[in-house]
């Protein structure tokens, strides 16, 4: 099918590493059969001044536009019945994406996939957008279908859009290509951590928790892979306690890889996610993991792998973490993959958004 994927987050010169995960289902939609075609709203601070190119064997094309811009979004609106002429399907990713769809319905079938953290932790907003949210969130009641990663989003999403159709299809987490045996444990419990080093995630409880094990006799180190306004803080903290935590900043996805493949375990306590891919990363790649238990995390993670935790204070992580260690011993990396299985493989979600298409194609 030919599918028109609308999305505001996509790599450019200037921000490369904006949106991995839109690439990552496209290439998986490309490579199950369907012609791609990628309509990249990019927004000014971002825009290398390219507006058609190739990137990874995917067509873009890249119109200007700032979310927070009434005449943008109009003059991205204007253009977009030239843009989706032809297409079978128009695939939105994120909210923001729906914005120039308001003035210019699309005449074919529309599915929609929402990630936005936002939505299920509106306490991260500044007071503002806060204020706005509900109004912003009127227009996922305008595509056909709306795809969102984990039942968590899915239930306020379903309160938006009333009887209509919501689905969860999950994020795209692919399995290594060998599987690397979980290291003997020694003195030192080596935890891991990725993503980035703001509140949502607290890198700071992370740093006490250490503090905690420590004071207990248990000696831990946390390698924390990522970047953040809170890095420098993290950092000062672990000095201030006298505590074993590393912030060796943003890895490529195979250095991230190699890192998880030398920890023992997974710690992640954000205070709130959707899907929460690095969690998901750690049990495909064989490893347990102790995480925040606010968040679509817990849909997934098998009581024999991880632990959810229900309160934000380092002493509660370090029983968990002291408790998983215990009892995951014994387990190999497979077993601990295994939980999972092949369910967030590109293929399996390249047939679930294929079984969507072809579905809503028959409808509308």
């Amino acid at each position: 099918m030919r599918v028109a994927i609308v999305t505001p987050w996509f790599p450019t010169a200037k921000n490369p590493s904006s949106g991995a995960f839109v690439v990552k289902d496209a290439a998986a939609f490309q490579a199950a059969g369907h012609d791609i075609r990628i309509i990249h709203l990019v927004p000014s601070h971002e825009d290398d001044g390219t507006r058609r190119v190739w990137h990874e064997g995917l067509q873009v094309i890249r119109i200007p536009m700032d979310t927070n811009n009434p005449i943008s979004i109009l003059r991205a609106a204007s253009k977009m019945t030239a843009l989706l002429h032809g297409a079978d399907i128009v695939h939105t990713q994120a909210l923001s994406a729906i914005e120039p769809l308001v003035f210019s319905r699309p005449t074919m079938p529309w599915v929609h996939t929402e990630h936005w953290s936002a939505i299920t932790s509106p306490e991260t907003l500044p007071a503002p957008a806060r204020a706005m949210l509900p109004m912003l969130l009127q227009m996922e009641k305008l595509p056909h279908v709306v795809v969102a990663v984990c039942e968590f989003l899915a239930a306020p999403i379903r309160e938006v859009r009333g009887r209509r159709e919501v689905v969860v299809i999950p994020c795209q987490v692919p399995s290594p290509a060998t599987l690397a045996e979980r290291p003997e444990q020694g003195k030192t419990l080596n935890l891991i951590s990725t993503g980035a080093l703001v509140e949502r995630k607290d890198p700071l409880l992370a740093v006490r928790t250490l503090k905690v094990l420590k004071d207990r006799g248990h000696d831990a180190s946390l390698t924390w892979l990522g970047d953040g306004p809170l890095r420098e803080a993290a950092i000062e903290l672990a000095s201030e306690l006298g505590v074993k935590a590393d912030f060796p900043g943003t890895k490529s996805a195979q250095e991230v890889r190699e890192y998880i493949a030398k920890a023992d375990m997974f710690f992640g306590p954000t205070r709130a996610d959707n899907f929460f891919v690095a969690a998901a990363e750690s049990i495909v790649n064989g490893r347990p993991l102790v995480v925040g238990a606010n968040g679509g995390q817990g849909e997934y993670i098998d009581r024999s792998v991880g632990i959810t935790v229900d309160q934000q204070n380092p002493e509660a992580y370090a029983e968990a973490i002291l408790e998983l260690n215990a009892r995951t011993a014994a387990l190999t990396a497979d077993e601990i993959a295994a939980t999972v299985g092949d369910r967030f493989e590109s293929t399996s979600i390249a047939q679930a958004y294929t079984d969507l298409y072809e579905k809503l194609a028959r409808q509308c």
